[in-house]
């Protein structure tokens, strides 16, 4: 048996070689010294940082919710026959989700935005897909990240906002000014979900009779695929992964458009609906999807 070892085959513990008095006089530690308030500071700012990014989490939640109701009430556009009072309620529900996005901009007033994407990045594009698609119905074009990020520009404009910031801040007229930005990843995310919403678009305009709008669907998408081919694989990771489910979404547009054009004169205006839902599961099956 080694001479490390001691009885039983255990091996010593370091502080067994000390006197039994002195094994816990570590305990009395200066709770003043320098090194304890320097951990202690420390300590302090991984909390702050960690209840923002928790606060920062919910608000994007909060905002990819409200997003997504815009989403759902925009589907309503193609049958309803009130087009203006959808448009007008969706500006309201997206003022809501801006005004969400404000508070993400007050929380990381004076931080860095990159040590917190992971917390908004999923709220900011859901908010792009809501935005882009709001703006597909009015304009029938893609909105820009310039037009989008001019959105995301605040300012204070009551007086209770004044009223708390401290008198000794009033000097700094830039803190009641608050801007966040959309990364062109998220942009780019944001328009890549655009093509499902567009797809469902496409379905839901022919079974209500409209025939045109798959054509025009049709042109627009292959437009936005044609983007991203130049991206590839050379963009990041979550880009190219889109590319897949947006070929997809171009996929079911042009079998509906191509449905159109070669039986749309047999086939009941009623029961074209019918006919693109059966012929996207066998889109599905045949390329494994779920």
């Amino acid at each position: 048996m080694s001479g490390k070892e001691g009885a039983g085959g255990f091996r010593k513990r370091k502080h067994d070689n000390f006197p039994h008095g002195h094994r816990r006089e570590e305990k009395d530690i200066n709770s003043s010294s320098t090194m304890i308030m320097s951990f202690k500071a420390f300590q302090l700012e991984l909390d702050t940082k960690h209840d923002k990014y928790e606060r920062l989490v919910k608000l994007s939640r909060d905002i990819t919710i409200e997003s997504k109701r815009t989403i759902f009430l925009l589907h309503r556009i193609t049958s309803a026959p009130n087009r203006e009072e959808i448009l007008m309620e969706s500006e309201a529900k997206l003022d809501i989700v801006r005004q969400k996005i404000k508070q993400i901009a007050q929380e990381l007033m004076g931080e860095d935005m990159h040590q917190f994407h992971r917390a908004i990045s999923p709220g900011l594009q859901e908010y792009v897909e809501a935005v882009s698609f709001q703006y597909f119905i009015k304009t029938r074009t893609l909105v820009s990240i310039e037009v989008i990020n001019e959105q995301l520009m605040f300012a204070a404009e009551d007086k209770e906002e004044e009223t708390k910031v401290p008198a000794s801040d009033c000097l700094n007229t830039q803190s009641h000014n608050w801007s966040l930005k959309v990364t062109p990843v998220d942009y780019l995310l944001g328009v890549a979900d655009l093509t499902g919403e567009l797809m469902r678009m496409c379905i839901n305009s022919v079974g209500n009779g409209d025939i045109d709008t798959p054509f025009e669907l049709s042109q627009f998408l292959r437009q936005i695929y044609d983007g991203f081919s130049f991206i590839g694989n050379t963009g990041p990771y979550e880009v190219s992964k889109k590319l897949y489910t947006l070929k997809q979404s171009l996929a079911k547009v042009e079998n509906a458009c191509y449905t159109l054009k070669v039986r749309g004169s047999e086939i009941p205006k009623h029961m074209l609906a019918d006919v693109f839902s059966t012929k996207t599961e066998i889109i599905e099956q045949e390329d494994g999807l779920p």
